[in-house]
């Protein structure tokens, strides 16, 4: 994290298809670290980053479902637009707290 970053909020959460993982949300950006755990030891640790966008990127942020409940952050890159499916324990935190930071951002 750059010295002026902030972590808003950081959840152990899964992806519809990324899989498991931790998602965090700075001032600044979102990004989404693979996890690996053990079952034997009850051990997890960090893997490799596999989604990083800055907030002005994100195009969408809503929450979904009724029975499994997710949040939705659709992100538009260069090349392409993509939309994630988040599996967090509380949609309507996440949904406020990222539209919060998006227009709190200045880049």
């Amino acid at each position: 994290m750059d010295p002026d970053e902030k972590r808003i909020t950081q959840e152990d959460c899964s992806e519809d298809s990324l899989g498991p993982g931790i998602l965090t949300l700075t001032n600044k950006r979102i990004a989404f670290d693979k996890t690996e755990g053990r079952i034997i030891d009850f051990s997890k640790r960090f893997g490799k980053t596999i989604l990083e966008a800055n907030l002005n990127q994100i195009t969408e942020v809503a929450k979904e479902g009724r029975l499994i409940k997710k949040v939705r952050i659709k992100i538009k890159t260069d090349k392409d637009e993509k939309t994630y499916k988040f599996g967090v324990y509380n949609t309507g935190k996440w949904e406020k707290d990222v539209k919060e930071a998006m227009s709190k951002y200045t880049p």
